[in-house]
């Protein structure tokens, strides 16, 4: 199995362990405060929870090697995962900023209860989840797995209304306050709804074979220009699916050297390429320069 693969696994199995972890720990502190903002971090968890499930499903379908009926692959299943995740992050930054409007404008707020208790449950929480946090950023920057980096960016949202539940829990058993939590769960829904947007225009454009970033194209282009042997290339098209990245290159070599040669250098090229930008998909079609057309 690839290395990439077994990261990409990894990250989700931990992120259903801690999402079990997580919607344990907060019953129990559920049915100790009473806390309306801890059942709302218990809802959010167990929305986790699925999500998680779904998002390690999609990362072991996306793992499964090209077939007759997927020459590609399956990767494109991240995206979807991806897409998906984005837009039940940007509903429940809705539902999350309506909720804590609704609370700090409520007339009689719900009174607290066992507030030390809940405190400790709750720093709990904000530890196993930047835990997981930390672990998933790290294989995401390592592999480009959209699902782990959506994943890992709803985790991150949890922990600021984690601190509200703390904050809201501390105020109510020290001042009698019960509003502070709202202002943060408002912040966090801000937060949330920025973020999802940027994964799901992310995996939108991969669903609809949007070209690779112009830097990425801008490298290939300089690794084509400067490979010894090739005297141009034309026709660079390229895609991104999942966390992979597609290449299609026209080079343009001296027609009269032989076959071997001319595939030695593609070689070079491509590995070129591969050094750079592991994972990658590389198509090189050889043309001989004299019949070339457009010189780069």
């Amino acid at each position: 199995m690839p290395t990439a693969t077994r990261l990409n696994l990894s990250a989700g199995i931990a992120s259903v362990v801690t999402a079990l972890l997580l919607v344990a720990l907060k019953l129990w502190a559920l049915g100790e405060t009473q806390s309306l903002s801890v059942a709302a971090s218990l809802a959010d968890s167990a929305l986790d929870l699925m999500m998680s499930l779904g998002a390690l499903a999609a990362i072991l379908y996306a793992a499964r090697p090209p077939d007759d009926d997927h020459a590609f692959g399956h990767t494109a299943a991240e995206d979807l995962a991806a897409l998906g995740q984005a837009v039940f992050i940007l509903a429940s930054a809705g539902v999350i900023a309506f909720a804590a409007i609704g609370r700090l404008t409520a007339a009689d707020p719900v009174p607290l209860a066992a507030e030390g208790r809940g405190i400790v449950a709750m720093t709990l929480s904000i530890i196993l989840t930047l835990a997981l946090v930390l672990w998933q950023r790290g294989v995401a920057a390592r592999t480009g797995n959209r699902v782990v980096r959506a994943d890992s960016l709803h985790y991150l949202g949890d922990l600021l209304p984690n601190l509200g539940a703390i904050l809201a829990l501390w105020a109510s058993a020290q001042f009698g306050l019960v509003r502070l939590d709202a202002a943060i769960a408002l912040a966090a829904a801000c937060m949330l709804a920025v973020g999802a947007a940027g994964i799901g225009k992310d995996a939108w454009d991969a669903l609809m074979d949007r070209a690779a970033a112009p830097e990425v194209i801008a490298r290939i282009e300089t690794l084509a220009r400067t490979q010894p042997g090739i005297h141009g290339f034309h026709d660079l098209k390229t895609r991104r699916s999942g966390s992979r990245l597609f290449i299609n290159l026209h080079v343009e070599l001296d027609g009269a050297q032989s076959l071997d040669a001319a595939h030695a250098i593609g070689a070079a090229l491509k590995h070129a390429i591969l050094a750079e930008f592991p994972g990658t998909d590389i198509i090189i079609h050889f043309d001989p320069v004299r019949d070339s057309g457009d010189h780069r």
